[in-house]
């Protein structure tokens, strides 16, 4: 069955407009808006808002990395797949890495996407030091902050990023509490699971059977 309402997923950090994730869910109940945003997260939120305006959507998916501009929308339930809470930490503090002369070099050929309509990547100093304030004003509107909005996520047992606590349970926890699930998988939902469970979850919160 396909859905007719409108569903925004927000990539994650080289994703875009072919992200697999989004492509599948197209192909299954369609309805989901997927656009490449920019790395900047200030040139991002002023993107994304005016999609937000313009397709005016009923539920926000966000993945990884994306999801922390996932929770900075207000006013919408958001859905989060393997959502990367502490990635920005690690971007602010180390940005002064980028600094030394071949580093933003070597970053950018090591993290460089796949060909097709994915977001460039450039490792600036200035860049990563504004994921800070990014993830301070996403937080500001979780539960814990006092927001109203409706969350819930996915974490994969198997996800290499909970081991560096980029993407971390007890973070989410924290501020968005127990509304989550566990899948036995990797960091890039895999397919079954996107079928079995992430299509559910939307359709129950979207309220379509």
């Amino acid at each position: 069955m396909k859905v007719e309402k409108v569903i925004l997923y927000i990539h994650g950090m080289g994703g875009g407009g072919d992200s697999r994730i989004p492509s599948i869910l197209n192909e299954h109940i369609g309805g989901v808006v997927v656009r490449t945003y920019d790395f900047d997260p200030e040139a991002a939120g002023r993107q994304i808002s005016a999609w937000v305006d313009e397709v005016k959507p009923s539920l926000i998916v966000g993945e990884s990395l994306g999801s922390l501009n996932a929770v900075k929308i207000e006013g919408l339930p958001h859905i989060l797949v393997s959502p990367s809470l502490n990635a920005p930490l690690y971007f602010g503090y180390l940005a002064f890495l980028t600094l030394i002369p071949g580093v933003t070099w070597l970053l950018d050929m090591i993290y460089k996407p796949r060909e097709g309509d994915r977001q460039k990547l450039h490792f600036t100093f200035s860049t990563m030091r504004k994921y800070l304030p990014l993830r301070k004003d996403a937080l500001m509107n979780s539960p814990a902050a006092g927001g109203n909005d409706y969350y819930f996520a996915f974490f994969g047992t198997r996800d290499h990023y909970r081991r560096s606590g980029i993407v971390s349970i007890r973070t989410y926890r924290k501020y968005f509490g127990n509304g989550y699930a566990i899948y036995p998988g990797t960091h890039f939902m895999e397919e079954e699971f996107i079928v079995s469970m992430l299509i559910p979850k939307i359709k129950e919160v979207l309220g379509i059977r």
